[in-house]
């Protein structure tokens, strides 16, 4: 009660601080002689008086924001310690479940000099902005005669009199990591060929050149090579004749992928080539992703590359940019108010990076020049006009035919510099193609170059050879803007290859994996932190002996097998079903992996007495949260036996801000009470486990208790068996059978009522929002906010796509479908079931195909203030159909929606009308959004689906397509392996208080706070850990809280990376790589009576006593991937990031 009195006194006092504070600006701002007299020596406008006006009261506003956030925080820590005993939940009858009022205030502190950046208008507008391009071109694929989806190129022989073109030739590999084969078997059948050639090859002549970027097949094959070979490596790289670029674990798809991972497996490859070869990469190259997105010339640029090249775009934008000289760009994100973020980009012009579409607009020419396809060989042209060796007879007449098509090529593009990939999936695996692509070019150069009358020098290069002589030749250094080129912003999504052939299926494909990956990249970001802060407090503490220090090696592996699944044919669901099970075989066995990792660094944190610690591989002592038994199963959730002896509990929360949730525990028991770790019990919802439909799975109870879970930390609570259920809410369960003969099986501790006809529509209501839901379908209808007259329509719908019935069918990359979907017509009206309790409430609609939860959490926070909607799909009795679900809404939102590309930034997006049904969906890696002035709906997922907005109001995403044939892209398979698939999102419907048309016109946009915090929820749930042991009791337990102070609530802590060993790639180093991303957001959606604490700081960290018990040894700021130390390591541990930025320290914590 003391406590109660203090905290109502301090309020008070801030009330009055405040308000008096108020008083005083208010004074000043009348009576400051200094305000009036500067510049008093001149007239002044009424406008520049209103300006100064409007500047103060910016300042002021600010000097204000400063104090109320010291207040908060004074606030917070005296009420931290008064939560006591809890007060229970209330059921009034005829209404709904009410909530006792919260102990703790919530805070939403955001400086309005943070609101100022999403407002943008700081910067010139780019030249080429994709939105209006796509506006502006016809789309109308017209016959370009040799160049079949372009147009004839002409020139004048003397054009290059002045200044002769320079041909750079760069032969090249490609080589990807599973697709038609397994990476272990392409590996042993073709790339370890490859490479021992390249090492052989490459020695014979110095001028050579070769380029490389897979450093996951790299690594393998160093691992299997002899000293005297890796020296060799080393000197071609040393001598530039080898080139790695980007230099990434993979090739990563662009679509799917999350930026998590996207950055992962790039600081995985850039720290392999550090430590083994030395090297540096200094070019991005992706020949083979489906489309591009502007993420990756964001990381890149921050990894300090300095140019890019890209190849599969929308065959009408090459020919547009082919025709106006644009295909070279400066590449600048649609957020950046200067010109931070440009990075040179070249985009390959014709159809394919094989050899045939390389060398100049005609494939039948340039396929003469493809010396792996000399007669006798196992591949020909398919243009029937073979290849000729080149001999002295023919060198001449072999030679002009080849330099018309450099000149055609070069005259698409600004400089007299010109590109020519030379390769081709896995070439370059034998020997003599070797001697024939190089023998038989280098005759050819050799003729070229002793012509002076030709103006032209030709020659092998690697992909920086040709960025340095363009650079040269414009005069300029690497990274900076070479005169006359274009600025470019925004993305290369939706990709066709030709005709109406869209590559948006693949935004679908395989969604089990696709869920997979993000659960498996949740627990690795976990594991990374959770390992790094045991490891520091273990060494502080001088107990690293004892500490499992191999759990390393595990991390390592995750990482790889992670970034491995972030190549273009493995997220994407584009690789045979056998290479898929490989790649799922992988993901399990890291998951099972990183889940020890998790359970020893928590183990370790937890103990009250470290010195009792002891790590024991053979009998962990803590248990999973769940169990998968193969690659492709449904998790099973783990069961606590309850006993009279407590059950502990560890519950992990991987989140930088505390969270309120309800954390779910099953328990074989009703008669079961939850308790703090000081032995408080806390209220707890009782529910059944429902095993289908209608049946409860016997003997197993779920216990929703609601726990407030510290940032980043472990919760300790416990269980017990207990007859006196007072803290125990039971829920209420209505089944409405739809006339259905169907028996249910019941438990005596959950009340049903059965209904065996259809109910009325009918409504949930929290203290948030209330949704209502139709009778006949159980699916959403409406959703309206606390405090709102006005009910938003929503109403949710299942759709099917078939495919088409002439030749060309939808596959694993292609969607083409037969026109608009129908509705999806079950054989048996659903079965709905409604339960309602005092935290949690849900509408469950199972249909034949496709089982629907839609839950609303009753309490105060996050998870309140938005839908939970779940869609366990199984088509695997369809046949050429794909599942999509839809909401439809009064939202007025036109032709725009905005999706997200990799989680780390939002794409307006536009339907088009001129283009068909397909080309119009977009990945969708975490949300997708529709609003006009009034209202902002937003679907948050927790996997990667295609999204489209095909109408105003709505917003559809394909949840699962089953395709019974090849799309004739090369998989030579349809998709027939679906599973049974969980995917999970969240519905937020938000107010705009101050939107307007022409901010919404503009080519960006961004979430709001509660958005992204509500993102971060979907994806990184809390982890339920049991004690093990049952018998004798456990040592004791602490929670553990390892952030003395409060994260910023723009700032998001990516990733705490325990750097490798030096000597031991196996063991961890005493250094860590903390990866920080300060988030962009919206500050014009409202948010009134949010009920979580959010602080913005204008960007700055305290980073050195942000670790509780930690001490910050050395903090270093270095390039994105750590190869680049920026600026000296300062004695200042405070950083600040601008928004949207992503920002790796080197730090040593101990």
């Amino acid at each position: 009660m003391k406590l109660k009195k203090q905290v109502t006194v301090c309020g008070a006092a801030i009330f009055c601080v405040a308000v008096f504070s108020l008083y005083l600006m208010l004074d000043r701002v009348q009576h400051d002689p200094a305000r009036h007299q500067s510049g008093g020596n001149f007239p002044r406008s009424q406008i520049s008086v209103l300006q100064n006006r409007i500047e103060q009261l910016e300042q002021l506003l600010e000097e204000n924001h400063e104090i109320i956030s010291h207040i908060k925080d004074s606030v917070l820590e005296l009420t931290a310690h008064a939560e006591g005993q809890p007060t229970l939940p209330r059921h009034p009858p005829n209404s709904s479940w009410s909530l006792p009022p919260e102990s703790r205030p919530s805070f939403l502190s955001v400086s309005p000099q943070d609101c100022q950046f999403a407002l943008g208008g700081k910067g010139q507008n780019p030249d080429l902005q994709m939105l209006a391009v796509y506006s502006l071109l016809p789309f109308d694929n017209q016959d370009g005669g040799v160049w079949k989806q372009g147009f004839d190129i002409t020139y004048e022989p003397n054009e290059w009199d002045a200044e002769p073109l320079q041909v750079f030739v760069v032969p090249h590999s490609h080589n990807d990591p599973g697709w038609i084969k397994t990476f272990d078997k392409y590996y042993y059948d073709q790339t370890q060929h490859i490479l021992n050639s390249m090492v052989l090859k490459m020695q014979d002549d110095p001028r050579r050149r070769f380029i490389w970027s897979e450093i996951s097949f790299f690594s393998k094959w160093w691992d299997n090579i002899s000293a005297q070979k890796r020296a060799a490596v080393r000197r071609l790289v040393g001598n530039g004749q080898l080139e790695m670029v980007t230099g990434g674990w993979v090739m990563p798809d662009e679509a799917n992928s999350h930026y998590f991972a996207m950055i992962d497996q790039l600081i995985e490859g850039h720290q392999w080539l550090e430590k083994n070869i030395g090297v540096t990469p200094r070019s991005g190259w992706a020949v083979d992703p489906f489309g591009y997105s502007s993420t990756m010339p964001y990381l890149l640029k921050r990894s300090n590359l300095t140019g890019m090249l890209i190849q599969r775009v929308h065959y009408a934008i090459k020919k547009h940019f082919a025709a106006t000289q644009n295909l070279e760009f400066m590449w600048r994100q649609t957020w950046d108010p200067d010109s931070s973020t440009d990075i040179f980009c070249h985009m390959m012009p014709f159809y394919s990076y094989d050899v045939p579409h390389t060398c100049g607009p005609d494939p039948k020419i340039c396929c003469q020049f493809d010396f792996k396809r000399l007669p006798g060989g196992r591949i020909n042209c398919p243009w029937k006009v073979p290849p000729r060796a080149i001999t002295e007879a023919n060198v001449a007449e072999r030679a002009q035919l080849l330099l018309d098509q450099y000149r055609k090529k070069s005259k698409l593009y600004r400089s007299k510099v010109l590109l020519v990939p030379l390769g081709d999936d896995f070439r370059y695996d034998k020997p003599q193609e070797w001697d024939a692509q190089f023998l038989n070019y280098q005759r050819i150069f050799d003729f070229l170059n002793s012509q002076p009358h030709l103006h032209v020098q030709a020659q092998f290069g690697t992909l920086s050879d040709y960025f340095d002589a363009l650079y040269k030749k414009m005069g300029i250094v690497p990274g900076m803007k070479p005169p006359g080129f274009p600025v470019l912003s925004g993305d290369f999504f939706s990709y066709a290859d030709r005709e109406d052939h869209y590559w948006t299926g693949y935004f679908t494909s395989r969604p089990f994996y696709k869920s997979l990956d993000r659960v498996l990249e949740a627990h690795l970001r976990g594991a990374e932190i959770l390992y790094s802060l045991a490891l520091a407090h273990a060494r502080r503490a001088g107990a690293d002996s004892r500490y499992p220090l191999s759990d390393y090696a595990l991390l390592s592996n995750a990482r790889r097998n992670l970034g491995l699944f972030q190549h273009h044919d493995a997220i994407t669901g584009t690789a045979k079903e056998a290479v898929v099970v490989d790649y799922g075989v992988r993901l399990l066995h890291s998951l099972s992996s990183l889940k020890r990792v998790i359970i020893n660094a928590a183990h370790y944190l937890v103990l009250g007495d470290k010195d009792a610690y002891r790590y024991d591989p053979a009998a962990p002592f803590l248990s999973t949260d769940d169990t998968r038994l193969n690659q492709d199963s449904l998790p099973e959730r783990t069961v606590i036996k309850l006993d009279a002896l407590p059950r502990f509990l560890v519950v992990f929360n991987p989140l930088e801000q505390e969270r309120l949730s309800v954390v779910p525990v099953l328990v074989d028991s009703p008669h079961v009470r939850v308790l703090s770790e000081e032995g408080q019990p806390l209220p707890a919802q009782l529910t059944a486990l429902w095993g289908s439909a209608t049946n409860m799975v016997p003997d197993v109870y779920q216990v929703s208790v609601l726990a407030r879970l510290p940032a980043l930390g472990l919760r300790v609570l416990q269980l017990q068996k207990s007859f006196d259920g007072q803290a125990m809410l039971k829920s209420s369960v209505r089944l409405y059978l739809h006339g259905r003969d169907l028996p249910v099986r019941k438990q005596e501790a959950v009340p049903v009522h059965v209904f065996p006809t259809t109910p009325d529509d009918f409504c949930l209501e929290t203290q948030h929002l209330r949704a209502c839901f139709s009778g006949h379908s159980g699916l959403l209808q409406s959703l309206r906010r606390a405090g709102e007259e006005r009910e938003q329509r929503v109403s949710s719908e299942f759709l099917v796509y078939g495919t088409r019935t002439s030749k060309d069918k939808s596959g694993a990359y292609l969607f083409l479908p037969d026109g608009e979907a129908k509705p999806y017509t079950p054989k048996e009206p659903p079965v709905v079931r409604v339960t309602e309790g005092p935290f949690f409430s849900e509408v469950a609609s199972y249909y034949q195909h496709v089982q629907t939860v839609v839950r609303l959490y009753n309490v105060p926070g996050v998870e309140g203030l938005s839908l939970d909607v779940s869609c366990l799909v199984d088509i695997r009795d369809h046949v050429n159909k794909e599942l999509a679900l839809r909401f439809s809404t009064d939202i007025e939102s036109d032709d725009t929606f905005f999706t997200d590309l990799n989680g780390f930034q939002i794409q307006p997006r536009r339907y088009q009308q001129k283009l068909p049904l397909q080309a119009n969906f977009y990945p969708m890696p975490a949300m997708a959004y529709i609003q006009d002035v009034q209202s902002r709906l937003t679907l948050h997922t927790a996997q990667a689906l295609g999204v489209s907005s095909l109408g105003s109001g709505q917003l559809e995403v394909i949840l699962d397509r089953r395709l019974m044939q090849d799309d004739n892209r090369g998989l030579g398979q349809g998709l027939k392996d679906n599973k049974r698939t969980c995917n999970r999102f969240r519905l937020l419907l938000e107010r705009r208080a101050t939107a307007n048309k022409v901010q919404d016109g503009r080519p960006v946009s961004f979430p709001s706070l509660l958005s992204h915090i509500t993102s971060m929820h979907l994806n990184a749930e809390a982890l339920v850990l049991p004690v093990a042991q049952e018998k004798p009791a456990p040592p004791a337990l602490r929670s553990f809280a390892p952030l003395a102070a409060t994260v910023p609530c723009d700032f998001h802590i990516l990733n705490l990376r325990t750097l490798q060993a030096e000597q031991d790639d196996s063991l961890p180093s005493a250094e860590a790589a903390l990866i920080l991303h300060r988030k962009g957001f919206d500050c014009s959606l409202e948010a009134r009576n949010l009920g979580f604490n959010c602080t913005t700081s204008h960007g700055k960290l305290a980073l050195g006593s942000l670790f509780q018990g930690l001490e910050l040894g050395s903090l270093q700021p270095t390039s994105l991937t750590l190869m680049y130390p920026l600026g000296t390591a300062s004695n200042s541990t405070t950083i600040r990031l601008d928004p949207m930025e992503i920002a790796t320290f080197r730090v040593r914590l101990g």
